[in-house]
């Protein structure tokens, strides 16, 4: 990556793969084309045959494997086999914008913060991708979050991706293991809760490729409820009241169902979410019909997936 200048920290880039041949040589490509002068590795941890071919034709990635499949062990082998200052995460279904981790790194100087990202920006290239990146956009779809929707820079919960300074790795043991899924928000908790800082930066905005099928986007969501409760679990006190609306809504429309068979107007209730949630597509201007299952479908598996969930991180 040239020569390493002495005055800017050094950036390794870790990449959790599995089954990423598709989409890992375009984020690999957004790695080459970064404008920071100080990239000494790149590091894929990867979890099948074709994502280890995909990471081995880019001449300077370093491959390690990861036998378990998930990801937050890709992250902890990544880094942990890392040797530079800074870490930089990028996803496999990432595309990085070339002056990010310059930015990245600039932000996280003038700041002082731990870790440091921007927003996710999902690019569909279906017309159902398109769909679901607009529901993942949409207010009704994912709330209200900076990373998804945008905002003033400034310290938040979490972040997508995350530019980190490698002692915070190091004092925090790095990624839970246990946390599947939202294993970076349980992260950015922890650093929050040590008194270190995470910076939203609304100039760093990171393409996303969405999943590609209902089905996808059902599981997605199902793991993040789960993932949700484990949170929970482990951190008592610091859900916020909104992550409860899907669980209760879930509730709510079971209930709305089981009661119309002796009060049929009790329907009217699921009838008016999904007139909401129909001018939710609307507004999207994006495949309406399609845009609405797919707000239905992650509100209904989130909220599934936080009900049915454990109340163990084991």
């Amino acid at each position: 990556y040239g020569p390493v200048s002495k005055t800017m920290p050094t950036v390794s880039v870790i990449i959790p793969a599995k089954d990423a041949a598709e989409t890992l040589p375009r984020a690999l490509e957004s790695i080459a084309a970064q404008t920071y002068q100080n990239i000494i590795e790149v590091i894929v941890a990867t979890s099948d045959r074709e994502s280890t071919d995909a990471a081995t034709s880019h001449e300077r990635a370093i491959v390690v494997d990861n036998p378990s499949g998930s990801t937050p062990t890709a992250l902890n082998l990544a880094w942990l086999a890392s040797t530079g200052d800074i870490i930089a995460r990028c996803d496999a279904q990432s595309v990085l914008p070339p002056g990010y981790i310059s930015r990245a790194v600039k932000t996280m100087r003038r700041t002082g913060a731990a870790n440091v990202g921007g927003r996710q920006l999902p690019i569909g290239e279906t017309r159902f991708q398109r769909a679901i990146a607009a529901a993942m956009t949409s207010p009704l779809g994912t709330g209200d979050a900076r990373y998804r929707r945008g905002g003033p820079e400034g310290a938040v919960e979490t972040v997508y991706l995350g530019v980190f300074d490698r002692r915070v790795l190091e004092d925090l043991n790095g990624f839970d293991e246990a946390f599947l899924r939202t294993q970076d928000y349980e992260l950015n908790h922890r650093i929050v809760k040590s008194g270190a800082i995470v910076w939203f930066d609304p100039e760093l905005a990171v393409e996303y490729t969405p999943r590609k099928t209902l089905g996808e986007i059902a599981m997605q969501y199902y793991e993040y409820g789960v993932a949700k409760r484990q949170f929970g679990r482990l951190h008592q006190g610091s859900l916020r009241w909104r992550q409860f609306l899907p669980p209760l809504f879930v509730v709510g429309l079971a209930g709305s169902i089981l009661l119309s068979i002796w009060w049929p107007l009790a329907l009217l209730a699921p009838a008016g979410y999904l007139v909401v949630v129909l001018m939710a597509g609307v507004a999207t201007r994006v495949s309406p019909l399609r845009t609405a299952a797919a707000i239905v479908t992650m509100h209904v598996c989130w909220g599934i997936g936080f009900l049915s969930g454990k109340w163990s991180t084991k």
